[in-house]
């Protein structure tokens, strides 16, 4: 896909949803990065359900650490994976308030030497709490960036680096909630809904479906 093609498909996604965001229910960048943590391998819908009773128990580092494991284990053991991600959010929780003062740090180094903090959540939390121009690359951006041909790449940092490259600077700070969005709903993984796409004409997937 050319630059003139990238910009255009920027441009209609950003016609049909001006104000992107994620789906997930945050009030500050701590539960920000809690949810972040928790939608590995899980839906938002599922972590928001989660999310709403734990974070009116505790939405600090302080109350989490504080509730323990068996309790935190309680509010997320709908979740995938809630025993390790229990254990995560707690040390996690341990070094914000050991080392920067219960608050989650703006700086990718920071992040990721949280525990069950890897490069895609850091993405979500410095573009979404600190205003970063960063694409966390899921399942549905690097099948949509491959399969369109907006930016190929046979790993996930590969495309990252090549949707930084190829993505107008307009567009950045967005990018990846239209890429999610679209991916989520539109040119899902099995069947796209090619005849509801807005970009059909830009993308290069050859088996489109009927339209």
């Amino acid at each position: 896909m050319n630059q003139q093609q990238c910009q255009q498909l920027f441009v209609r996604l950003r016609a049909s949803n001006p104000a992107p965001t994620t789906e997930l229910i945050y009030q500050t960048p701590f539960e920000l990065l809690i949810s972040v943590m928790l939608s590995a391998q899980a839906t938002d819908k599922s972590v928001n359900k989660a999310t709403v009773a734990l974070f009116e128990k505790a939405n600090t580092p302080e109350a989490v650490l504080a509730l323990g494991e068996l309790q935190l284990k309680s509010y997320i053991r709908t979740i995938g994976l809630f025993n390790t991600k229990a254990r995560n959010i707690l040390k996690t929780c341990a070094i914000l308030i050991a080392e920067h003062n219960g608050a989650v740090p703006n700086n990718r180094q920071s992040l990721e030497a949280l525990p069950g903090v890897g490069r895609k959540t850091a993405n979500v939390v410095l573009n979404m709490a600190f205003g970063e121009p960063t694409i966390a690359v899921d399942t549905h951006i690097f099948r949509l960036a491959n399969r369109t041909g907006l930016a190929p790449g046979k790993t996930p940092l590969a495309v990252e680096q090549a949707l930084l490259k190829q993505v107008p600077s307009e567009f950045q700070k967005d990018a990846h909630h239209w890429l999610i969005l679209h991916g989520r709903y539109i040119c899902t993984a099995r069947r796209p809904k090619c005849s509801q796409c807005s970009i059909i004409d830009l993308c290069e997937f050859i088996d489109k479906t009927e339209v």
